[in-house]
């Protein structure tokens, strides 16, 4: 049988706000029909701190430590934690709720969307599995996260290897369209990281860091060998067009297209309203 055709876009490394605008474009002509769904590969420059769409930036981020590591700074459309895109891969995947294969449940599309990272880790040699909260207690923390750090934040079929969460992602649903865009990270600077976020004390900061480390891992930290973006967009290429059962065709954005994401990127989010607003 044949498979179906989604679009695949490398976009390389741009700005926080072009990034998001991009996502947001896709979503608005994939929900106007004029554009397949699309798988896209991204990176980030300047490295940013990216903020869910719901987060208190007064409250939650040191936007001193931010500027003082030259971070870009963007608020996504999505909800979820605070990210630091550094040494990563991001992915996001745009397609329609009516899609046959997407389940109508946010967890059970999640657990679709997700088995071609899966399957991008398998490719790299790792045995990475879907963990699902046990408890009453585990699935409680979902609707509370306690930490403003995103890989702190447990969350329904976290992908996990030797125990530990390897990939961070995060959805929305507009115009009947979901995004679901994340991080799969190679390297961490965790001081980096840790030093982005505003702590009651010291003793919470240190608290949160030890429980941070029990939980999340980059890639590289556990390979035998140092894998490259390169080596890391192969095998997620590969685990997206298996574990979502589609072929992918390269696409690049025209003329036309370029101006409209730039627009939205210049109108939305490099705005202060839309990235302080909460």
């Amino acid at each position: 049988m044949k498979k179906e055709v989604w679009r695949f876009i490398d976009t390389g490394n741009s700005s926080p706000s072009f990034n998001m605008a991009l996502d947001e474009a896709l979503l608005d002509w994939h929900s106007e029909g004029k554009i397949p769904p699309v798988i896209r590969f991204y990176g980030w420059n300047p490295a940013t701190l990216s903020v869910g769409y719901f987060q208190r930036v007064e409250k939650e981020i040191d936007m001193d430590a931010v500027k003082a590591h030259q971070l870009g700074f963007v608020r996504r459309p999505t909800g979820g934690r605070g990210v630091l895109h550094e040494h990563e891969l991001t992915y996001s995947v745009i397609v329609s709720e009516e899609h046959p294969e997407m389940p109508n449940s946010v967890t059970e599309a999640y657990r679709v969307i997700s088995e071609g990272i899966l399957k991008g880790f398998h490719h790299l040699g790792f045995e990475a599995y879907f963990a699902v909260p046990k408890t009453a207690e585990e699935r409680e923390a979902l609707k509370n996260p306690r930490s403003a750090v995103c890989f702190d934040a447990p969350s329904w079929y976290e992908l996990v290897v030797e125990g530990r969460k390897v990939a961070g992602s995060a959805q929305t649903r507009q115009k009947g369209v979901i995004l679901q865009h994340g991080s799969i990270l190679l390297d961490l600077d965790e001081d980096k990281l840790f030093s982005l976020f505003k702590y009651p004390s010291e003793r919470v900061k240190e608290r949160m860091r030890k429980a941070f480390k029990d939980k999340a891992v980059a890639i590289n930290a556990i390979s035998p060998r140092k894998i490259s973006l390169e080596e890391a967009k192969e095998a997620f290429y590969k685990g997206f067009a298996e574990g979502l059962n589609i072929d992918l065709e390269p696409y690049q954005l025209s003329r036309e297209e370029l101006a409209y994401v730039e627009k939205i990127a210049k109108e939305r989010y490099e705005s202060d309203e839309w990235n302080f607003k909460r």
